[in-house]
């Protein structure tokens, strides 16, 4: 009789476990479709996707990031006619910092350092501080989701004024050194957080054209480096109210706007000046 009651606690026990993981899959089932994902994208392990829980992986420094030579190749891999902008990001300034929001590499696309804007090499710098400083292991939020909130009247405004960029860490084309902390914040397109895993381990900021192709650059980089989020290389992509509906993470249209191969729009003429 006593096994009888034994075999049964245990079929009893089994079954609670199998019921318990058939609810664990259904849920991720359901936030996955929500978010309009295949489920197998959020399933641990499957397709690449990391197990591990946030922050298990410490930030290694430089050693987990692209080197300036890798930028050089990214920025050109990157640019094309799907970038949009002035010149499909052809004279870019790329910049990667580390968890901690020290420089790790600067690059320039063009062969001719002072070709491309020699003002964004401080904002690529500034971009990739600030994408690194907004995000979190679990919450990547590119600096193109700051530019509505940073507005007057909206819950960030004065976040650009918040951090200044170091004046020393400005530098001739072409010139390397300088304060490896440079800080900064940038609240429009061009900088997105980079993941190892769960694990935000730093931030690549890209500059040198308009802010929307800016973003296009650095997405793309980000995502031909595989430092994307745990959610995928969309998941802070920019926003447009055009296509996308109202929201505290809009970014306004450039001219020759593009996102994700499909042309977009352009911005507005100005007028009542």
């Amino acid at each position: 009789m006593t096994e009888q009651f034994e075999g049964q606690r245990e079929m009893r026990r089994r079954l609670a476990l199998l019921i318990g993981g058939a609810i664990v899959s259904l849920s991720l089932v359901v936030a996955t479709l929500a978010r309009g994902k295949s489920p197998a994208e959020t399933v641990p392990g499957a397709n690449g996707v990391p197990s591990e829980s946030p922050g298990q992986r410490a930030g290694g420094g430089c050693k987990d990031l692209p080197s300036a030579a890798d930028l050089k190749k990214l920025l050109k891999q990157a640019a094309g006619p799907e970038v949009g902008g002035l010149d499909a990001g052809h004279a870019e300034w790329a910049a990667v910092v580390d968890r901690k929001g020290e420089i790790c590499a600067v690059a320039v696309s063009t062969d001719d350092a002072a070709a491309a804007w020699p003002g964004s090499q401080a904002i690529a710098k500034a971009k990739a501080y600030t994408a690194n400083a907004f995000s979190t292991d679990m919450v990547p939020l590119s600096t193109a989701r700051l530019y509505t909130m940073a507005q007057p009247g909206h819950s960030l405004y004065g976040a650009a004024n918040a951090n200044p960029f170091n004046p020393a860490c400005l530098q001739a084309p072409g010139a390397n050194g300088g304060p490896k902390l440079c800080g900064g914040t940038i609240v429009f397109g061009g900088g997105v957080p980079l993941y190892k895993g769960k694990t935000r381990v730093g931030g690549l900021g890209a500059s040198g054209d308009t802010a929307c192709a800016d973003h296009e650059m650095a997405k793309r980089m980000r995502d031909k480096a595989g430092l994307n989020p745990p959610d995928g290389a969309l998941a802070d992509d920019i926003w447009f109210t055009k296509t996308d509906g109202p929201s505290i993470f809009a970014h306004p249209l450039c001219k020759n706007t593009w996102r994700n191969g499909k042309k977009i729009g352009e911005e507005p003429p100005a007028g009542a000046y």
